[in-house]
């Protein structure tokens, strides 16, 4: 899988968690789990895009 595939799960599963936490309907543990991972996957994401935005900085000053 490459990056932007792995980046576009990442976002979809972050909306999943989001809908989920704002839905009230979950135990504490359950809520804390899913912050947990949604903040892994934020930084996941963070990355990704810092990385894209490098290599877009270094494709433009080459030219």
């Amino acid at each position: 899988m490459n990056g932007a595939e792995n980046f576009e799960q990442s976002m979809k599963r972050l909306e999943e968690i989001v809908k989920k936490l704002e839905s009230g309907k979950l135990s504490l543990g359950e809520s804390i789990a899913l912050y947990t991972e949604g903040v892994k996957l934020s930084e996941e994401c963070k990355k990704t895009l810092s990385e894209a935005e490098l290599t877009v900085k270094q494709l433009v000053s080459e030219q």
